[in-house]
């Protein structure tokens, strides 16, 4: 196929989509019983069968595959006829959660059935439905409608798709280091693994927030001290950890560490305004959580707070007797977890620095402090005005019948800032699960709209990319 594709083409890859519904969804079913949950050692022969079986299906519609092992579960790399035009690497996970508890599954939780919910919507009920076997299925189903009406796919295309993302996915990274020549080939990397904004209105995740986890253990007196015979007199832990902890926030919500903020640029007023017309409605967001008052920086909307702001959270914190009753102690180690999301732009281990300088220069001479690092990343965020980005907002809209809208994400998804640093990637987060599909939870579903517009929605973006 040349690198421009007509719309009767177009529509007739649709109506094969559409005519193929149920064949499509007996594939889904036949991954979905298959027990891939990576963080079992017990279930590896089924992650194996995953991926062989993933391998198999490519192969049927023209792919050239493979599962390459690891030291882990296998990691399924394809690559699609060679084409002219746009070249797009797809990402997606075929690994599951555990499914315990289980005795709060309505159904076998690997034995799929398409149920109607009580709004009346169908839905395909089983793990992985919507994390991430249904997702992944929507593109690989939309490449096998390409090839079945036209004999070809519309832009070159690569699959990387893993099994390891639901127990830490520390296996991919050197797999792409290993492949990076091929991989980086590629112009865009696309990642299914997201939520539309709502039910009828499709987003592109472009904001991905980094991270950084520091963990503190405070030490004052070599051993824990009874509080009539050394209060007042021994220094207590627990009070110097409240008070490193009190002085991390201003009165105004925001972070004290030096340097915070001075690479965190403002959001554009383009973005502020089309965030501003989702509609989207703070008192009902923070009464799921029984709360009603913002706790974070003054005179910022939540969404900007959630995506575009960088924070600082008190993750965990121990010290002392917590058991049953009562004990008059003054213990000598106190701990505390914090961890900081970051916005583009910010250097990850400058914050580490920073906030390492902060705590010491709180620690009395004869008292110590011992650092322990728990990861760091970096933000990502995809140029608004991209080409790529452009096109597949553009395609999106095209199935949904309204504008397909830029979101950003308050948490991390470390693939993508691994396309990013190693192969040098930028990445459109396109996904089409709703907010209730109860992922890692038992009676995880996928909407079958999700799924059958998943699939018709993955043809249109793919005909956008080949212009």
């Amino acid at each position: 196929m040349t690198d421009h594709v007509t719309p009767d083409q177009i529509d007739a890859v649709l109506a094969h989509v559409d005519a193929g519904l149920d064949s499509s969804l007996e594939r889904l079913y036949a991954l979905l019983r298959i027990k891939s949950i990576s963080t079992d050692p017990a279930f590896k022969a089924e992650c194996q069968q995953a991926a062989d079986w993933i391998v198999g299906e490519l192969k049927t519609i023209g792919f050239d595959a493979a599962a390459h092992a690891t030291e882990g579960h296998p990691v399924v790399w394809a690559r699609g006829p060679e084409q002219t035009g746009a070249h797009v690497l797809f990402y997606a996970h075929y690994d599951v959660q555990p499914v315990d508890p289980l005795n709060l599954w309505h159904s076998d939780p690997f034995e799929p059935v398409l149920k109607t919910d009580a709004q009346g919507r169908k839905i395909i009920v089983a793990r992985g439905a919507s994390d991430d076997k249904g997702q992944m299925m929507t593109f690989i189903e939309a490449c096998r409608a390409w090839q079945a009406v036209t004999g070809s796919l519309p832009v070159k295309i690569s699959l990387m798709l893993e099994g390891e993302e639901e127990s830490g996915g520390k296996n991919l990274p050197p797999f792409m280091e290993a492949h990076k020549a091929q991989l980086g080939a590629a112009d865009i990397a696309l990642v299914c693994d997201t939520d539309m904004w709502d039910r009828q209105t499709p987003s592109i995740t472009t904001m991905l927030r980094g991270m950084v986890g520091e963990e503190i253990e405070i030490t004052c007196a070599n051993k824990d001290l009874h509080s009539g015979m050394f209060g007042n007199a021994a220094r207590n832990p627990n009070q110097l950890l409240a008070e490193i902890i009190a002085s991390l926030r201003a009165p105004d919500g925001s972070v004290t560490l030096e340097g915070f903020y001075d690479d965190v640029a403002e959001v554009s007023p383009e973005i502020k305004a089309q965030w501003a017309s989702l509609g989207f409605d703070e008192a009902a967001y923070m009464g799921e959580a029984g709360l009603s008052i913002p706790a974070g920086e003054a005179n910022r909307s939540l969404l900007e707070m959630l995506w575009a702001r960088p924070t600082c959270e008190i993750n965990g914190m121990s010290g002392g007797y917590t058991g049953d009753g009562f004990k008059t102690v003054i213990p000598a180690k106190a701990s505390a977890k914090i961890s900081f999301r970051l916005v583009s732009g910010m250097d990850p281990d400058k914050i580490r620095a920073a906030f390492r300088s902060h705590v010491q220069a709180m620690i009395p001479a004869d008292c110590s402090v011992r650092f322990t690092s728990h990861g760091g990343a970096p933000a990502i965020t995809v140029p608004s005005d991209g080409t790529h980005l452009q096109q597949a907002l553009n395609g999106l809209s095209s199935e949904w019948g309204k504008p397909a809208v830029i979101t950003g994400s308050g948490g991390s998804i470390p693939v993508a800032g691994d396309f990013k640093r190693i192969l040098g990637l930028d990445t459109l987060l396109i996904g089409f699960a709703q907010i209730d599909d109860a992922i890692h939870s038992p009676n995880e579903k996928y909407d079958l709209a999700s799924y059958h517009r998943g699939i018709r929605s993955w043809v249109r973006v793919l005909a956008a990319f080949a212009g």
